[in-house]
């Protein structure tokens, strides 16, 4: 089908779009940009040079994809943000185009980034991913698949969050959070395994067990983290979930986040 372009919106000639894209009243849409097909472009919305959207987004008034990185370093290089497949950005949230270093800020497919939310230069999201209003992603922030953060919450430049966790909302995360856990409070801490997203994607409760008792090992058996993996890395009969869970510790920078204190 033929794309339906209000007329007030302004439309770069080198643009590429797909097949039935809608684009809304008053935005703009500037050049070097790549729109797949069934697109929904909404009101006042500005797709900046370098953006790259999938087939299916849909983005809502007033966001803004592809616009220079906040980043004093930044001397204007050509770099890009890819959006993937199906994701929903929703009023007013903003995706930086990466710097230098990574060339590309990349959202993976079927994300939500809900009102007011940001993704700063060079963050790397996976599939499934949900930032809930006004969570702010510094630069260079790695979120693995199925995460889901709770509203204004600020996540800290390199961190690293590993899949199926969730994080509560009004928060500050300054350390890297382990797959399929639950993290809140003040500091940041881990309280217990994300149940109902673990149930919800179909986890068996033997596999959900499982996990359970590697985060016994990892923060309640009072062995430091360099024993705690040891143990667990000699253990018989490892699950996929277990080896992504060591792999996940042993290659953070920043270090996790530690127990709740009880």
């Amino acid at each position: 089908m033929p794309s339906k372009i209000h007329a007030t919106a302004i439309v770069d000639p080198d643009t590429k779009l797909g097949n039935n894209v809608e684009i809304g009243a008053y935005s703009v849409i500037e050049n070097d940009v790549i729109i797949g097909d069934d697109c929904v472009i909404g009101h006042q919305v500005v797709i900046a040079s370098g953006t790259r959207l999938g087939n299916g987004v849909r983005v809502f008034s007033g966001a803004v994809i592809g616009n220079p990185p906040q980043d004093l370093k930044y001397k204007g290089e050509p770099t890009i943000v890819e959006i993937g497949d199906m994701t929903v950005i929703r009023e007013c949230a903003t995706v930086n185009r990466g710097t230098k270093e990574t060339q590309k800020t990349k959202v993976g497919k079927n994300c939500l980034l809900m009102a007011y939310s940001h993704v700063a230069h060079d963050c790397v999201l996976g599939d499934g991913v949900i930032l809930a209003n006004s969570v702010n992603l510094a630069g260079h922030v790695t979120i693995h698949d199925h995460v889901i953060i709770g509203g204004l919450t600020g996540v800290h430049q390199f961190v690293t969050i590993g899949t199926g966790a969730m994080i509560g909302a009004l928060f500050r995360v300054s350390k890297d959070v382990p797959p399929f856990i639950l993290a809140g409070g003040q500091p940041l801490s881990y309280e217990g395994l994300n149940l109902i997203g673990l149930r919800r994607r179909g986890f068996s409760p033997n596999t959900i067990q499982t996990i359970a008792d590697t985060y016994h090992v990892l923060y309640r058996s009072k062995m430091n983290v360099s024993q705690a993996l040891q143990k667990l890395s000699s253990m018989d009969g490892k699950i996929p979930e277990v080896d992504t869970i060591i792999d996940f510790i042993q290659k953070s920078k920043r270090g996790i986040v530690p127990a709740k204190v009880r």
